[in-house]
This record gives C-alpha cells, sequence and structure tokens, in this order.
C-alpha cells in the first residue's frame, strides 16, 4: 500500500509541477536582469508578489504542486528569482548582495506591474526579505504572509536539524569529504531530505523536483552580506495585517522562530500545520490554499 501511495505522489507531483505561467519576463535594472513569472490575470483582489527562500536558490521550488496555481484564479501571483539565482543570472560584477540590494531588485519588480499596493509573501529566507521591504516601503504593503520565515536576524534562528538528524548530517559531511560534489543542486537535495514530516511527500517532492535552481556561490554571498543585519525593532511597526505559517515539525526554522515574529507583530495572526515539516504548502496543500486565501481575501 505504501508503495502505490508513493508512487501516486510522485506521479502527481509531476504533472502539478508542469505549471504554466501567464506571463514571462525581464526587469533590467543597472545590476541585474531579474527573470519573473506571473499566474493568473489582474483582478479587483490585490495583487501578490512571492520571496522565495534560500537565499541561492529560483523560485521553482515553490511549484512543485498546484498550490500557488489554485491561488491565482483569484488574483495576479508574480514570482521573479532573486539576483544571482534562476533567470536572473546577469549580474554585474561589481554588484551588491546585500538586504538594500534585494530590496531594491523588489521594488524594481514592483514598479515594472505598477503596484500601488500588494501582498507580500515571504517563504523561508524570503520572509527576512519580506520584514526588509516592508520595513523600507510600507505604503506598498496591503497585507503581508510570513511562511516558516528565517528569523529577523540570522541569529535568532532557532536551526534543529543537527539535534534531530545527526546521522544524515553525517553521512552528508562523509560524503562531500570522500567526493567533493560537482553538481550544485547536490547540496540542497540532501538538505531538502531534512524539511519533511512525511517520508511520502519527501520522496515524491524529490523525485518530482529535478531541479532546485541552486547557486551556493549567491547564497554565501548574501548571508554575509547580511549576517548582522537584525530587523527585530522594525517588527512592531508594521501596521498592515500579517499572517505567520508554520510547519509543527519544521526543523530547519522551529516554530519558535515564527512564534516569536507572531508575538512581535501588532496584531498578527499564527497558524500552525500540524503534518508539517518546512514545506507546509507540499505537505498539507489544501489547508494552505484555505488559509491563505482565506487570510488575502478577508476585508
Amino acid at each position: 500500500m505504501y508503495r502505490i501511495f508513493a508512487a501516486l505522489m510522485l506521479l502527481s507531483a509531476s504533472a502539478l509541477a508542469q505549471q504554466t505561467p501567464t506571463t514571462t519576463g525581464i526587469v533590467t535594472t543597472p545590476d541585474v536582469d531579474l527573470g519573473y513569472e506571473t499566474y493568473g490575470a489582474a483582478r479587483p483582489a490585490t495583487p501578490v508578489i512571492i520571496a522565495n527562500g534560500g537565499p541561492g536558490l529560483s523560485h521553482i521550488y515553490m511549484l512543485q504542486n498546484d498550490v500557488w496555481t489554485r491561488l491565482s484564479r483569484n488574483r495576479l501571483i508574480v514570482f521573479y528569482d532573486q539576483r544571482g539565482t534562476g533567470k536572473s543570472q546577469r549580474v554585474s560584477p561589481d554588484a551588491p548582495f546585500g538586504m538594500d540590494a534585494q530590496i531594491a531588485d523588489m521594488e524594481a519588480i514592483r514598479a515594472r506591474f505598477g503596484f500601488q499596493k500588494f501582498d507580500l509573501v515571504g517563504d523561508s529566507y524570503g520572509g527576512l526579505l519580506a520584514m526588509a521591504y516592508a520595513a523600507a516601503h510600507p505604503e506598498h504593503i496591503e497585507k503581508m504572509i510570513l511562511s516558516d520565515s528565517a528569523a529577523p536576524a540570522w541569529k535568532d534562528i532557532v536551526h534543529i536539524l543537527p539535534d534531530v538528524f545527526p546521522d544524515v548530517m553525517e553521512q552528508i559531511a562523509a560524503s562531500q569529504k570522500s567526493s567533493p560534489r560537482t553538481d550544485p543542486d547536490e547540496g540542497i537535495r540532501n538538505h531538502f531530505r531534512m524539511l519533511f514530516y512525511s517520508e511520502a511527500n519527501r520522496d515524491a517532492y524529490l523525485a518530482g523536483a529535478k531541479d532546485l535552481g541552486a547557486t551556493p556561490k549567491v547564497g554565501a554571498a548574501v548571508q554575509k552580506a547580511t549576517r548582522t543585519l537584525d530587523l527585530t525593532p522594525e517588527l512592531p511597526k508594521f501596521k498592515f495585517p500579517t499572517l505567520v505559517i508554520t510547519g509543527r515539525y519544521d526543523m530547519n526554522v522551529a516554530p519558535l522562530t515564527a512564534w516569536n515574529i507572531y508575538k512581535a507583530i501588532p496584531g498578527a495572526k499564527f497558524v500552525v500545520f500540524e503534518k508539517s515539516g518546512h514545506l507546509p504548502s507540499y505537505e498539507e496543500p489544501d489547508k494552505y490554499v484555505q488559509v491563505v486565501d482565506a487570510f488575502l481575501t478577508q476585508p
């Protein structure tokens, strides 16, 4: 029975991963050509911009099922690849990778579409970027969703993978020592092995996600440039509705991180996905669609 279920999950994930964007394009700035793609169409509902996780990943990891295409039935949703990743590979040699540059990139995407107000979703590291943009440009934010978000400072992330997966961590370290990897995706795929509540979901996800768009050098550059950043004082200033989401079994960014963010933002809402790790949008997709759509739709 498990094998049948896993096979069905694999086929479903593979089929749903072939999502077709409504439009694609490039926003050219002095520093970088930013690749974007949209889902849905302009409607009365507030549009959404997504800040994906990483750093050093393209947004493709978020499109391994149909959650965002389902959510785009009622609104325009814009994904873009952060500088140096995915389809945003053209970066000037002296371009910075700090948070000011990341904020400027998101602002360029917003300006391209002419959004005066938009809803901002930050996933994992993208939550840190979302908080930074919201602090710099609160006038453009209608609502914000932080999904298994990084803390407002790297030092405050509750990261317990080494405590929960010491065997896997040792296997990964031994593999890297004996055979240094040449495929940049190998490292992130090993990391993703530890992000799921369900083994079946893990196996289906990794089988369906043929390329996670990893660019380790970019990830390292972003972390180095933002290592002393601390947005904690900004959170109490947020006046827009905010939803904080966490998977109960997220070992990558433990729920305490989400809880602390929720407590720091006035009037924020907090939702736990009880059968999820770091990717509740994949492990509990129906609930994720219902929770996100209800939050974005409510007045």
